[in-house]
């Protein structure tokens, strides 16, 4: 591996010196460091390239930051199938799960090959309104279906591979991804999915009736929302990051993308690991006695 494009988080405290010493490291490497014009500003260079040229030129993106900016390069790198390192800069992340004390020892192998990786579903989410598409997005973590503050509850059909399966009243609805299943659908009640497995979740957020649940199905499900509820404020996000408005009568489908991520393992760390130290399994946190 020669070209190593990076990615930093902007406005981190410690982002500067990190990036500085990450491209001193790698240049001493004979590496070709590639940067985007956030990162370069960053590092005080002027070089830069656009996002899909660094997908399309690296053998290695690394990313500095945290999750959200992992989530942000994933919906520009998937197509290139160039492998990710996602090196935290704060909190221990579900998907950045290298330490900076880690990263250099973990490149050394990454540069000599001594690594694994491990693929992430993405999925597409298109917009179809009178019957045009209005939107197309791949996300890796969720779709979300959310009533703005003054809206009052929302109506949603939902149909699965064209069968109809159920109309939801609430606040919401989340589609998440193995991957996201530990996001929004985990706060949603929805239950934790392990991201080898293939599946999709749908959970309903703050439902009015309260046997609508979490439901588990197949990744190759194409599940179709349409929004019957008049008159309200509706909008649909991407992994928090993009959005648009839905209107009454607009159909959002959602289905498995063609292309998936490659996520670098962190050495001797495994994904039950990151659930015990995130969610404070076995702590006396989780286990306050009442």
């Amino acid at each position: 591996m020669k070209n190593i494009g990076i990615f930093c988080k902007q406005k981190f405290p410690v982002g500067h010196k990190v990036l500085a010493d990450l491209i001193e490291w790698l240049v001493k490497k004979d590496c070709q460091v590639i940067l985007d014009k956030n990162t370069a500003s960053i590092a005080g260079q002027g070089a830069s390239c656009s996002w899909e040229d660094i997908s399309d030129r690296a053998d290695l993106i690394i990313v500095l930051g945290g999750d959200g900016t992992i989530l942000r390069v994933a919906r520009n790198a998937h197509s290139f199938k160039v492998p990710i390192l996602g090196v935290n800069l704060g909190t221990l992340g579900f998907l950045a799960e290298v330490t900076l004390a880690d990263l250099y020892e973990v490149l050394e192998n990454v540069l000599q090959g001594r690594y694994e990786c491990e693929n992430r579903m993405l999925l597409n989410a298109c917009i179809w309104r009178d019957k045009k598409k209005v939107g197309d997005y791949n996300v890796l973590n969720d779709v979300v279906i959310g009533k703005g503050a003054l809206a009052r509850i929302v109506n949603l059909k939902v149909q699965v591979n064209s069968q109809y399966m159920t109309s939801y009243r609430a606040d919401g609805l989340i589609i998440s991804t193995p991957t996201g299943s530990t996001a929004y659908s985990l706060s949603a009640g929805g239950p934790i999915i392990h991201p080898s497995m293939d599946a999709l979740v749908l959970s309903p957020i703050c439902p009015f009736t309260l046997t609508n649940r979490s439901i588990v199905i197949p990744d190759q499900s194409v599940i179709q929302v349409e929004l019957t509820t008049e008159k309200e404020n509706v909008r649909v996000t991407f992994d928090g990051q993009k959005g648009c408005d839905m209107l009454q009568g607009d159909l959002l489908e959602v289905k498995k993308a063609k292309t998936s991520i490659q996520l670098i393992q962190a050495p001797g760390k495994n994904y039950y690991q990151i659930l015990r130290n995130k969610l404070h399994w076995g702590s006396n946190v989780a286990n306050v006695k009442r």
